[in-house]
């Protein structure tokens, strides 16, 4: 079966990507087909085309999606023909109509969820559930300090911080986007575009600084995040969006205050289909709740999934990117 898919043949920019005719075999033993109703994108598919994570040339872009159950292989018990389901993470290949895809990582989304607010939101979401509950779990009147809070990720993550009773510090790149860093349930909002931004983190926390710092930027916010720190506090890296951070020597975190740092991935944490479900659920709980409210800043078709690469790395979106097959 032809269907439609993006691929890339080498790594770049935006301009890499080729929308081709590829070939979708039938499903395998354990696996299903599926037809991709709405298409996440992250900074983790920028990742991957620039070369920045590593892949085999060619290949397709993107890891995450929602999509009915076309065709089941052998040995396939957890679906049916019909059935609604979405995923996150995995090989990449998600920028296209159809795909096969192993049943056991895939996830039965719930009748009251829509197609495009689960893929915008899944691996997201699963991300500021293993950052929040996992990696630290946050208390209830901690001071956290998390960046790009008018992102996606963000956004998600400030709202959920606020529902488990945290001070949340959020930060942004420029002053347009503070209103939206407080919709989102930032307490107090800092511009990095503006120098020695950490003074005001401290400011903020009468001088102690905060118990964890979640970093998706990078180089831009690295050494700065360190510093606004409290001592023994946690700083935790997991992401590149800037560009990856210079090399840290270990000393610095002895200089300013026995810190910690954890350099998280989101496979490490939903390995096995118990972690994967049980992040799923506390996921969706906290949106049916209205804890978690995700916004879908635009959406592209498949076709134009460079444009929306353009427009995700301007970092002037303040939601969610969906690429419709």
């Amino acid at each position: 079966m032809l269907s439609n898919a993006i691929r890339i043949h080498t790594t770049g920019g935006p301009e890499v990507m080729r929308l081709e005719q590829v070939e979708t075999p039938p499903p395998g033993r354990g696996e299903v087909l599926l037809r991709q109703t709405a298409i996440g994108v992250n900074f983790m598919d920028i990742y991957h085309r620039t070369g920045l994570y590593k892949q085999a040339l060619p290949f397709g872009l993107g890891g995450e999606a929602a999509a009915v159950v076309e065709a089941v292989g052998d040995e396939v018990t957890l679906f049916n023909e019909g059935d609604r389901v979405a995923y996150a993470g995995g090989p990449p290949g998600a920028y296209a109509e159809r795909r096969v895809y192993q049943a056991d990582r895939l996830i039965p989304l719930p009748g009251w969820i829509e197609d495009q607010v689960a893929a915008s939101s899944l691996l997201k979401g699963l991300t500021a559930e293993y950052l929040l509950r996992r990696t630290h779990k946050v208390q209830k009147g901690e001071w956290i300090l998390i960046h790009a809070a008018a992102g996606a990720t963000g956004g998600i993550m400030c709202q959920w911080a606020k529902a488990l009773g945290a001070h949340v510090i959020g930060s942004v790149g420029g002053a347009a986007k503070v209103a939206v860093a407080e919709a989102n349930g930032a307490e107090h909002v800092v511009v990095t575009s503006e120098p020695n931004w950490q003074a005001a983190v401290r400011d903020f926390t009468d001088g102690v600084g905060v118990d964890v710092v979640y970093d998706g930027i990078g180089k831009d916010t690295f050494d700065a995040s360190l510093e606004s720190l409290k001592t023994r506090g946690l700083m935790v890296s997991f992401g590149n969006a800037s560009g990856a951070a210079a090399p840290l020597s270990v000393l610095r975190l002895s200089d300013l205050g026995s810190l910690f740092l954890t350099r998280p991935k989101l496979a490490d944490y939903v390995s096995e289909r118990r972690e994967l479900m049980e992040s799923a659920a506390a996921l969706f709980d906290v949106i049916h709740r209205g804890d978690v409210k995700p916004t879908i800043a635009r959406t592209f078709p498949l076709a134009e999934a460079a444009e929306a690469h353009r427009a995700l790395e301007s970092r002037a979106v303040t939601g969610s990117i969906v690429l419709l097959p």
